[in-house]
C-alpha cells in the first residue's frame, strides 16, 4: 500500500491524496443513503410524535424536503475539506481554535461510536432475518471484523463500492420497489400535523454525516465533485430507501404497529429471491459502519495526530462490537434528535464563517490555532433555538425543561416550526452579526 499516493496517510502529518472523482463520491454517498436503519426508521418517519401518523403524501414530501435540506448541509460541509485537505474535526480548529475544537471532537467521537454500534446491531438483525438459526452475537462479530478491515484501506474500500457494490444495490432496490408497489397497501388516513417533526427526523438522518463529510471529501479532486457526489448520491438513495421503508411498514403490520423495528425486514425476505437481494443490502450496510469507525478514527487523530490510524481503527472496532452486543435501538429516534441539535447549529456557524465572513481565507488548522471563544455563542444559541422550535419528543424530563423555558420566555411554538431550520437560522444570523462587529472593530483600529 502506498501511503503517499493511493491510500490515506497513517497520521495527520501525511498529505491527503486527491484520488476520488465525482463517481467515487457519488457511489459512496448513494450507498450511505441506503440504510437498513432507514427501512426500520420508516416507523419514525410515519409517526415522529408517536400520536399523529402522517398521510403517505406527507411522509414522502417530508422525505424529499428533509433530504434536500440535510444533504445540502452535508455537501457544503464537504467543500472546506477538499480545499484544505484536512479531516472534519481538524477543520474545526479554524472555527473554534485547536483547544476548543476538542469539545465537538469528543461529541463527534461519542455520536460516531453510537452510530457504529447501531449499524452493527442492524446488520446482525438483517442477517438474522435471512439466517434465523445463527445467533445475533455471531453476526455482530462478523460485521465488526469486516468493518474494521475496511477502515484499514478506506480509499480502496470506496473504489470497491463504486465498481461492484453500487450496481448490486441498485438492482436490489429496483427489485424490491417492483414487488412493494404491486403488493403493499397504501397507508391510509393520517394528517400533516407531524410534518415539521418528520422533516426534522429526515434532516437529522442526513445531517448526522456533517461531522464526517470532510473526512472523505479531503480526498476529492475538486469541491464540485464532493458536493455533487454528496447531494446527488445521498438524496436519491435516501428518498428511495425511506420510500421503500414506508411500503415495507404497510406490508409488515397494519397501521405500522409492529412487534419491533426489525419486523420491517420480513417483507424484504418474503418476496421472490428476497433473501438474495436483501443479503446484498445487509452486506452493503458495512459501508455505514465502516464510515462511522473511520470518521471516529479521524476525529481521534485531531486529539492524537501522530498515532497510527490502523491502531485507532482496530480499537474503535472492538469498542463498537462490545456496545452492539448490548445495544438498545429503542433510543434511536432520541439519538437522532440530539445529533441534530448539536451539529446542525455547528454547521451553520462553520458555513457562515468559512464561506461568507472569511471566504475560505486564513483558515488556521494548526495544532496551536488560537482559541475563538466568540464562535461558541452562536453554536450555543442555535442549540437552544433547536429545542425551542422542535416538536420531536425525546426524554420526558428534557422536553419538560424546554417547555418551561418557552413559558418563561413567553415563546409559543407554532405548528409549522422546525427545529433543524430554527437552530441553523439562529446560529447563522448570530455568527454573521459577531463577524460584522469584529470586522467593524478591526477597521476602527
Amino acid at each position: 500500500m502506498s501511503h503517499g499516493v493511493e491510500e490515506v496517510p497513517l497520521t495527520l502529518e501525511g498529505e491527503a491524496p486527491k484520488t476520488l472523482g465525482v463517481l467515487d463520491q457519488g457511489a459512496l454517498w448513494a450507498n450511505l443513503g441506503v440504510s437498513l436503519l432507514g427501512f426500520s426508521g420508516a416507523l419514525l418517519l410515519l409517526d415522529p410524535l408517536g400520536n399523529a401518523p402522517l398521510t403517505l403524501a406527507a411522509a414522502l414530501v417530508a422525505t424529499v424536503v428533509g433530504s434536500l435540506i440535510g444533504t445540502a448541509m452535508v455537501g457544503l460541509s464537504a467543500i472546506p475539506g477538499t480545499r484544505t485537505g484536512k479531516p472534519a474535526m481538524v477543520l474545526l480548529r479554524g472555527l473554534f481554535g485547536a483547544r476548543i475544537s476538542y469539545v465537538p471532537t469528543v461529541l463527534n467521537i461519542i455520536q460516531m461510536i453510537g452510530w457504529g454500534a447501531f449499524e452493527l446491531w442492524v446488520i446482525a438483525k438483517g442477517a438474522g432475518a435471512i439466517f434465523p438459526s445463527v445467533p445475533y452475537q455471531v453476526w455482530v462479530l462478523v460485521a465488526g471484523v469486516l468493518t474494521t478491515a475496511l477502515t484499514v484501506w478506506p480509499l480502496g474500500s470506496i473504489r470497491l463500492l463504486r465498481r461492484y457494490v453500487t450496481v448490486g444495490v441498485i438492482v436490489a432496490m429496483v427489485w424490491f420497489t417492483v414487488f412493494f408497489l404491486r403488493d403493499a397497501p397504501s397507508p391510509e388516513g393520517g394528517s400533516w400535523t407531524a410534518f415539521p417533526a418528520a422533516v426534522d427526523y429526515v434532516i437529522a438522518l442526513s445531517v448526522s454525516w456533517v461531522p464526517m463529510a470532510a473526512d472523505f471529501a479531503r480526498h476529492s479532486r475538486s469541491g464540485r465533485a464532493a458536493f455533487t457526489g454528496v447531494v446527488g448520491g445521498y438524496t436519491l438513495a435516501q428518498v428511495a430507501c425511506l420510500g421503500l421503508g414506508v411500503y415495507a411498514v404497510a406490508l409488515a403490520g397494519a397501521d405500522g404497529v409492529l412487534a419491533d423495528q426489525t419486523s420491517v425486514f420480513g417483507p424484504f425476505v418474503a418476496v421472490p429471491l428476497g433473501a438474495l437481494f436483501f443479503g446484498i443490502l445487509v452486506l452493503r450496510e458495512t459501508d455505514q459502519s465502516f464510515a462511522n469507525v473511520y470518521s471516529t478514527t479521524m476525529s481521534l487523530q485531531n486529539l492524537m495526530p501522530r498515532v497510527d490510524r490502523r491502531i485507532l481503527s482496530t480499537a474503535i472496532g472492538v469498542v463498537t462490537v462490545v456496545i452492539a452486543l448490548f445495544a438498545d435501538v429503542n433510543s434511536y429516534g432520541v439519538f437522532l434528535g440530539v445529533i441534530g441539535a448539536v451539529f446542525v447549529p455547528m454547521f451553520a456557524v462553520l458555513a457562515v464563517d468559512y464561506f461568507v465572513l472569511r471566504r475560505g481565507e486564513g483558515w488556521n488548522t494548526a495544532e496551536d490555532a488560537p482559541s475563538r471563544w466568540s464562535m461558541l455563542v452562536p453554536w450555543a444559541l442555535g442549540f437552544a433555538a433547536y429545542w425551542l422550535t422542535t416538536s420531536t419528543p425525546t426524554f420526558p424530563q428534557w422536553d419538560a425543561l424546554w417547555t418551561g423555558v418557552r413559558e418563561a420566555l413567553g415563546f409559543v411554538r407554532q405548528p409549522w416550526m422546525n427545529g433543524a431550520l430554527g437552530g441553523a437560522l439562529v446560529a447563522a444570523l448570530v455568527t454573521l452579526l459577531i463577524g460584522l462587529i469584529q470586522r467593524s472593530r478591526a477597521a476602527r483600529r
